[in-house]
């Protein structure tokens, strides 16, 4: 058995090795170190959006108003929270509607309704998780006129996904 090597084999592993890094563990971690920064933008997400807080004033009586939109079109969130502030009104038929699009056209998805003498004047109405991937409108509607021209506040909390 010969241990010498010829030149036509070692110019054939000179130029398979050429191509090597001159230092494959610094390689791995540069990987490791992207992999790591993908891993920590996603976790990232996690922590949610800033709590979005608010007002609205409608004439709430005259017709269904809008409180609030939530999201926006071909964007992907989670609602983790959606609280309403009735205290500023006296109705006792305030009914709260949610509307989203399903497969393209705009449909309610909630509706409830709530009395100011017997609910509480803060109402959890998504206590939990919704995801969405477009707009959440969030409407409100009194069967008092006393109650047009008051104020309805908002505070909910998003998830980026």
């Amino acid at each position: 058995m010969s241990l010498l090597i010829g030149w036509s084999m070692l110019s054939a592993i000179k130029a398979k090795t050429d191509n090597l890094p001159d230092d494959p563990a610094s390689q791995l971690l540069t990987a490791s170190a992207a992999q790591a920064a993908g891993i920590e933008g996603q976790t990232a997400k996690l922590a949610g959006e800033a709590p979005v807080i608010g007002s609205t004033t409608q004439n709430w009586q005259a017709a269904e108003a809008e409180v609030v939109s939530i999201g926006a079109s071909d964007t992907r969130n989670k609602v983790h929270d959606l609280s309403l502030n009735i205290s500023a009104l006296t109705g006792t038929n305030i009914i709260v509607r949610l509307y989203k699009k399903v497969n393209g056209v705009e449909r309610k998805v909630y509706e409830q309704v709530f009395n100011v003498n017997n609910d509480p004047p803060g109402l959890p109405i998504i206590n939990g998780t919704w995801a969405i991937h477009d707009v959440l409108k969030v409407t409100l509607q009194s069967n008092k006129v006393a109650d047009n021209g008051k104020a309805v506040d908002y505070d909910y909390m998003l998830e980026a996904m």
